[in-house]
């Protein structure tokens, strides 16, 4: 009877571990490589050299797809690029309609896309929220009458 009220207990829900606890403390290392990953590299590795001399062969006789492929690694999509341009100092939250208006001016002139202007945009932002709390912790301080 013993036996039957052991395997009639609850079985446990959730998270069996710990938080910060692995299941296996012991498991893959960070940067482990796949073996099948591996196994293809030395393979395409051995032959890289014959296979772009093809490939950029296939390109010069006209294969669209063989040029699609030199011109993607040759020149790949540009992601981010430095953007320059004339950004007043801010050094409190006030200052913050100056550089928004910077920004603005800058998207009206072409020296900055939208999608970048909306990029150092939030950086501006974030950097006037660190100014925010800044000012916060120095008044709280204040009042506290801590040095």
């Amino acid at each position: 009877m013993k036996a039957a009220a052991e395997n009639a207990a609850p079985k446990q829900r959730g998270t069996p571990f710990k938080p910060g606890q692995s299941g296996n403390p012991a498991g893959k290392p960070k940067g482990a490589r796949n073996k099948t990953t591996l196994a293809m590299e030395a393979i395409m590795e051995a032959d890289a050299e014959a296979m772009t001399r093809k490939l950029v062969e296939l390109a010069n006789a006209g294969d669209m797809t063989a040029m699609r492929i030199c011109m993607d690694r040759l020149y790949p999509a540009r992601r981010d690029r430095a953007v320059t341009f004339d950004l007043p100092k801010i050094e409190t939250a006030a200052d913050l309609t100056k550089a928004t208006q910077a920004i603005m001016e800058a998207v009206a002139t072409g020296d900055l896309t939208p999608l970048e202007a909306d990029a150092v945009s939030r950086t501006v932002e974030a950097h006037v929220k660190a100014i925010e709390v800044t000012d916060l912790m120095r008044r709280l301080e204040a009042l506290e009458g801590k040095p």
